[in-house]
């Protein structure tokens, strides 16, 4: 079990003049006997059924990445996307002195002009960004080849076909910006139409359009947060998503709030998020399920004086007696925990601190 509820004190039998303690339970059982408790009481009872390790965390949902786009084109910006426009890959993302600027997919930045006969990483990219956009074919360019050819050459003439540019072949230093996204969303403009712009400057800042949340989590529970952990996500509007952590920080944050490390989760049902950008959510992170248990409510745990945990069972008679039990996995969320222990029964009433 990677997560660990915090339980508080919630009360005090005198069992054979000693003690038995609500609270944290972690050791083993006792035998069954005899208890009442004078405290306010109410019942409840055990069930079975699969349950999950689960713990609570706000969250705020979004939009995954945050890039910069470089401008390499010095001269009058023109033209620019607004903010929220969503420019895919292959169309023009903004204009300086009237040229278009095509957005590409690569995480290289261009750094060069490219012709006939270079090569290198941001060729190979180059490559695969035109037959991605289905100016070539795998078979007429290779996508994994770092070497500009005739075909880079021939579907390179076609992109700028359609983008507006000249059909010159080669890839001038300022036509295109890469990003590592094949779609992305406005989410900045930091350049202004009509004004000059040098080569080197940040025009804009975008994001893909996969959505994420993110969580800011207690430093402490790194270890307790893994790849992979199923998630539900309660929308503002009460509406839950299914989701998977998809990246756990390993970099910590101080702030006023405390130490904490950046958790993303990955909705796997992305349209059902909307279209909210910085919206506050509340997540549910799964780190464990058991099937086929028996579980409790957690505040009727009762710790033992001498040792180990129970439980007070109220038998149909109204005879009250504890059962030693052993925990399993703790749902903070529901706020029960999996319990085993001889004559435990699912549907025994047991009891609870009064509400």
């Amino acid at each position: 079990m990677r997560w660990v509820a915090a339980l508080v004190v919630a009360g005090a039998l005198v069992v054979g003049g000693g003690w038995v303690l609500r609270a944290d339970p972690f050791a083993a059982p006792t035998a069954s006997t005899t208890a009442q408790s004078p405290a306010r009481t109410g019942l409840a009872q055990v069930t079975k059924g699969t349950l999950s390790a689960r713990t609570l965390q706000n969250g705020t949902l979004g939009y995954a990445g945050n890039h910069q786009i470089v401008n390499k084109a010095a001269g009058t910006v023109t033209k620019l996307p607004a903010v929220g426009q969503v420019v895919t890959a292959g169309k023009v993302l903004y204009r300086v002195d009237g040229k278009p600027v095509v957005l590409l997919h690569g995480a290289v930045p261009i750094y060069r002009s490219l012709s006939w006969g270079a090569d290198g990483a941001d060729v190979q990219q180059l490559n695969a960004a035109l037959v991605t956009l289905g100016h070539a074919t795998k078979d007429q360019l290779d996508p994994e080849s770092d070497y500009f050819g005739r075909a880079t050459y021939n579907a390179l003439r076609e992109l700028q076909d359609r983008a507006g540019l000249e059909e010159s072949g080669n890839l001038a230093l300022g036509q295109a910006v890469f990003v590592p996204a094949k779609t992305i969303r406005v989410l900045k403009v930091n350049a202004v139409s009509g004004a000059q712009t040098a080569a080197g400057t940040v025009v804009l800042e975008a994001s893909s359009t996969a959505r994420q949340v993110t969580v800011e989590l207690n430093a402490g529970r790194q270890s307790q947060v893994a790849v992979g952990d199923k998630v539900i996500i309660t929308l503002p509007d009460g509406k839950t998503v299914p989701g998977l952590v998809s990246e756990v920080g390993k970099v910590a944050t101080t702030s006023d709030s405390g130490t904490t490390i950046e958790v993303k989760i990955r909705p796997t049902r992305p349209k059902q998020t909307g279209s909210l950008d910085k919206a506050p959510v509340q997540v549910s992170i799964v780190t464990g399920t058991a099937e086929d248990v028996l579980s409790v409510p957690v505040n009727s745990l009762l710790a033992l004086a001498g040792g180990g945990y129970a439980v007070e069972v109220v038998d149909a008679g109204g005879e009250h007696r504890l059962v030693g039990v052993t925990t399993g996995l703790f749902d903070d969320s529901e706020g029960r925990v999996e319990v085993t222990g001889d004559g435990l029964a699912e549907g025994q009433r047991i009891v609870v601190p009064a509400s």
